[in-house]
């Protein structure tokens, strides 16, 4: 089982791997069977709760989603990051919420700033991970991810997340 010290570790590795734009070092944070989604508000101010059924601001059923993604991020073929945004995400209030032999849940608050066509843009939520810790190091199997903006100025990526 992995120490609290070492689960804020690996979170915070893998903000700065995706904040220093290192895409190989942030992507090898991931199983390659991870789950990513993030749920849109609807009308009646309530999450969504089925990507394949409503809409999501992003859903990811698999790496391979994040992989295609990190490609047109790099290839500059991805209109949200052109021009170039400029951006980085702090964690708090990490909670472990369980964790038993190979897996282990956290929950944390996040806020983004991000620097896109002279202006600053503050995004803030909350995440769920379920990790898998049964291997040599821990791997995200699960990635949730709340936005509690009222409004998006300016087109959401993975890595304001």
């Amino acid at each position: 089982m992995l120490s609290y010290e070492a689960i804020q570790a690996f979170l915070y590795q893998e903000a700065r791997a995706q904040a220093e734009k290192r895409w190989a070092d942030w992507l090898a944070c991931f199983a390659d069977d991870v789950t990513y989604y993030m749920p849109s508000w609807d009308d009646d101010d309530k999450l969504t709760t089925d990507p394949h059924n409503e809409v999501s601001l992003i859903y990811y059923p698999s790496k391979q989603g994040l992989e295609d993604r990190v490609f047109r991020i790099e290839t500059e073929r991805a209109s949200s990051s052109t021009p170039d945004t400029r951006y980085n995400r702090s964690i708090s209030n990490l909670e472990v919420l369980s964790q038993d032999e190979g897996r282990c849940e956290v929950c944390f608050n996040w806020t983004t700033h991000s620097f896109r066509y002279d202006i600053v843009d503050l995004y803030f939520g909350t995440c769920r991970y379920v990790l898998d810790t049964s291997g040599p190091k821990p791997l995200i199997k699960d990635k949730y991810v709340v936005v509690k903006n009222d409004y998006i100025h300016h087109m959401l990526d993975v890595y304001h997340l």
